[in-house]
């Protein structure tokens, strides 16, 4: 996929560097902890329909049970007989714990693992911040308690001490090492982009090797909107399809933020069409596009995302499906509207 050539606008180039801000905080928070312890997209006819009268049920349960918050009601809803059998299963659902960065700090983080996990969360994705100085051994035991994996993590990509975030990620039982980002040197030149690449090889060799398995690229905007031209070819290509290019799929993997690739004029669905066998985790974000302002993010289901097109296509390549929403508010709602609405997902 090439997109036109231009400079983004002055307000997308902040928003870039907000979000390059967010993965060095994930990044640095994490070393803490470790040291402590040891295009638009197209409006398409959508296939995908959440199941009313399995929210009623939820609700009429809740009702028994002590309070719930429902799945998110469609106007095009199938039975609650039609989502059984055809949903996304619960053991491929995940969620960033970055999204509740407020609740943790105000509930702590044993209290926001109980109500994932009553939500019927098997997995989340933590960060470097979620911990509370909580040696490797610590958490793992805390997750174990709630029924909880962690198959993936927002990590350090640190080169130099990168031996001591695999030790830790082990641990934990992760299957795939990350970040909020990449690895350094980063993007903003082709040469620190093809430099980057190399990068990602060397560690994620080192941590299959470990046995934790590949390394993965998270993206917000800038890998999209920031685009070079090949000096041999001349075709202009975004740093995220140099960065696919250049990098071994035995080591390297991506995890696709799908609403700040919507929110730099990706068409989502295409692209993991085009590059399924590259994207084996999803990141699971909606929200309201604002044109060249930053998008307001919001419940999975809730925003402007066409799912429909991008859950299909995301089928038999993607093994987890993180959700996400940055800054949510401090109460269950959002994690229990997100994952309802996907394991309520029909194909």
């Amino acid at each position: 996929m090439t997109q036109a050539s231009r400079a983004p606008p002055v307000s997308r180039r902040v928003d870039d560097r907000l979000g390059q801000m967010q993965h060095h905080f994930k990044e640095e928070a994490l070393i803490r902890d470790i040291h402590s312890s040891g295009a638009r997209l197209p409006r398409r006819a959508a296939t995908r329909r959440i199941a009313a009268a399995a929210a009623l049920a939820i609700a009429a349960t809740a009702a028994l049970i002590g309070p719930a918050a429902a799945a998110p009601v469609s106007t095009t809803s199938n039975s609650a007989a039609d989502c059984a059998g055809k949903s996304i299963p619960a053991s491929k659902i995940s969620i960033q714990m970055f999204s509740y960065w407020g609740w943790t700090r105000e509930a702590g983080t044993e209290a926001v693992l109980a109500e994932l996990s009553d939500i019927g969360y098997r997995n989340v994705e933590p960060f470097g911040g979620t911990y509370e100085g909580r040696t490797a051994t610590e958490f793992a035991d805390l997750l174990g308690e709630y029924g909880l994996k962690t198959p993936t993590s927002h990590g350090s990509t640190n080169e130099a001490q990168f031996d001591a975030t695999i030790a830790y990620a082990k641990t934990i039982g992760q299957k795939y090492m990350g970040s909020g980002g990449s690895a350094a040197p980063g993007i903003s030149t082709l040469e620190n982009t093809l430099a980057t690449a190399d990068a990602l090889n060397r560690l994620g060799e080192r941590s299959k090797t470990a046995g934790t398995g590949k390394i993965f690229v998270h993206n917000h905007q800038g890998e999209f909107t920031t685009q070079f031209t090949d000096p041999q070819t001349g075709d202009v290509r975004s740093a995220w399809e140099i960065l696919v290019e250049h990098t071994d799929p035995r080591y390297v993997t991506f995890q696709l933020d799908v609403l700040w690739a919507a929110d730099a004029d990706v068409d989502v669905a295409s692209l993991i069409e085009e590059h399924g066998d590259r994207i084996e985790l999803l990141h699971v974000k909606d929200g309201f596009l604002n044109g060249d302002a930053r998008a307001t993010p919001t419940d999975v289901g809730e925003g402007e995302i066409d799912w429909a097109p991008i859950l299909d296509a995301a089928q038999g390549s993607v093994k987890y499906y993180v959700v996400e929403r940055d800054g949510a508010p401090a109460t269950r709602e959002f994690a229990e509207d997100s994952f309802n609405f996907l394991t309520c997902y029909s194909y």
